[in-house]
C-alpha cells in the first residue's frame, strides 16, 4: 500500500540549495516536520562548491561553517600581463561533507534519499514508488527550469582530483589562471590545494555553447599539470558542470516553466549570479528567509521565493549587461582581457562583485577607463540585448 507522509515543509532536491533550506529550517524550528527528498542515494551529487569569505554575512556563517571541507586565507589569479594575490578568505564545500552533515544533523525521518519524484505541487510531492508527501508547503530545488527562455552564454568546466607523488607546492587556491591557451571562448584553469599532495584542478570556459568534450578537457588538465611540474601518481574523482551566464530573457516565463505556483530555490528559481553562474550566496540567503518565515503554506512560500528571485533579477541588470559585453562585444580569444582588467581593481570591489552586491561606485569603476572591448561593438551588443 502506498504511504502518505505528512509534514510541515517538503523540499524537493537534495543539492546545495535544498540542503541549506532544510538545515536552516530545522535549526530555526526544531520541532517542525521537514522532508528533504532526493532521487539519488546520497545528498549533494558530485560537486565542489567554493565561496569567498565576503559572500556570506556574519549572521549567516553558522549555517555554512559545518559544511566547509577546506579553507584558505587568500587566493591567487594570473593572466598574461597581470598576476596578484588577494587577501580574501576562500572556502570549499564538498558533496561528501554536505551528505555527512545532513545525516549527522537531521533526523532519519527528514532525509528521504533514493526517492524519485514524479511531480510536485504547492502542497504535495508524488513519488515514483506510489508514495506521496503532503505538506503545508513545498519548495522545488531540482535544478534549472527551461533555459531556452533565457538569453544565455555558458560557463562550462571539468574538474579532476589529482594526487601527486611528491609535494605540489601550491599554497593557496588559484581561482583564475587565464594565462593558459585561449580555446572555445575565455578559458582559465582553477586549482584548489586540498592538502600537500592533493589538488583539484578545473578546466573552465566562458563559451557560446554548452557542449563538453570531456576527453579533450581531461587531456588539457593533464597537460596543465605537466607544465606546472606536478608529478601525478593517480587521478581521483572528477566532475563536470555547465552553468548559465545570463544576458537577458523572460524571467516570469522561466519561473513558470519550473512549476506554476510552486515555490522554488536554487537554479530552478533563477537564483544565480548572471555573470559567474554562482549560486551559493543566494542559496544561503534564501535558506534564512524560508527559516525565518512564519508561514510555510504553499502560497506563502511561492510568494516569498518568487519575490526574492524576481527582485534580484531586476537588481542584477548591470551584471547581465556585462555578460552581454563579454559574449557579444569581445572576440572569444580576447575575452580574457576583460577579466584581466577587472582583477586590477580594488579587492573590496572584487568581493562585492562576486557576492552580487556591487555599489553604484563599483559599477562606475568597472565601466570607466580604457575599455577592453571595442566601444562600437559593445554599444551594438547592448542595443540588441533583451531582458
Amino acid at each position: 500500500m502506498p504511504t502518505i507522509h505528512h509534514c510541515d515543509l517538503a523540499i524537493v532536491g537534495g543539492g546545495l540549495a535544498g540542503a541549506l533550506i532544510a538545515l536552516a529550517a530545522a535549526r530555526r524550528r526544531p520541532d517542525a516536520r521537514i522532508r528533504l527528498i532526493e532521487g539519488a542515494a546520497h545528498f549533494g551529487g558530485n560537486h565542489v562548491w567554493s565561496f569567498f569569505g565576503s559572500d556570506v554575512s556574519d549572521e549567516h556563517r553558522a549555517l555554512v561553517a559545518p559544511l566547509v571541507a577546506h579553507a584558505w586565507r587568500g587566493y591567487d589569479i594570473a593572466f598574461p600581463a597581470h598576476a596578484r594575490t588577494l587577501d580574501t578568505a576562500y572556502y570549499s564545500i564538498t558533496s561528501e561533507r554536505l551528505d555527512t552533515v545532513l545525516r549527522q544533523t537531521l533526523s532519519p525521518e527528514t532525509l528521504m534519499a533514493s526517492a524519485r519524484v514524479l511531480g510536485a505541487s504547492p502542497t504535495a510531492v508524488v513519488l515514483a514508488d506510489g508514495d506521496r508527501v503532503e505538506a503545508q508547503g513545498v519548495i522545488d530545488c531540482r535544478g534549472p527550469g527551461d533555459t531556452s527562455l533565457l538569453d544565455l552564454g555558458w560557463q562550462k568546466f571539468m574538474g579532476m582530483e589529482l594526487v601527486t607523488d611528491d609535494l605540489h607546492g601550491v599554497e593557496r587556491p588559484i581561482v583564475m589562471d587565464g594565462s593558459v591557451e585561449q580555446i572555445d571562448g575565455y578559458r582559465f584553469v582553477y586549482t584548489l590545494p586540498f592538502d600537500a599532495s592533493t589538488l583539484f584542478v578545473e578546466d573552465t570556459y566562458y563559451s557560446d555553447t554548452p557542449d563538453l568534450d570531456t576527453q579533450a578537457l581531461a587531456g588539457r588538465i593533464a597537460g596543465y599539470a605537466q607544465a606546472q611540474g606536478w608529478n601525478i601518481a593517480r587521478v581521483g574523482r572528477s566532475e563536470t558542470g555547465v552553468l548559465p551566464v545570463a544576458m537577458g530573457g523572460d524571467f516570469e516565463e522561466y519561473w513558470r516553466s519550473g512549476g506554476n505556483r510552486v515555490a522554488k530555490g536554487g537554479m530552478r528559481a533563477g537564483l544565480f549570479h548572471p555573470l559567474t553562474g554562482y549560486s551559493l550566496p543566494d542559496a544561503v540567503r534564501l535558506a534564512h528567509l524560508v527559516a525565518e518565515s512564519g508561514d510555510w503554506s504553499g502560497g506563502a512560500l511561492h510568494t516569498l521565493t518568487h519575490d526574492y528571485a524576481a527582485t534580484l533579477w531586476r537588481q542584477r541588470r548591470f551584471y547581465r549587461m556585462l555578460a552581454t559585453m563579454l559574449f557579444r562585444a569581445a572576440d572569444p580569444a580576447e575575452r580574457y582581457r576583460v577579466l584581466e582588467r577587472f582583477y586590477r581593481l580594488d579587492a573590496g570591489l572584487v568581493g562585492r562583485f562576486y557576492a552580487g552586491g556591487s555599489t553604484l561606485f563599483d559599477k562606475m569603476r568597472v565601466l570607466t577607463g580604457k575599455p577592453p572591448v571595442p566601444i562600437g561593438r559593445a554599444v551594438q551588443a547592448l542595443m540588441g540585448r533583451q531582458g
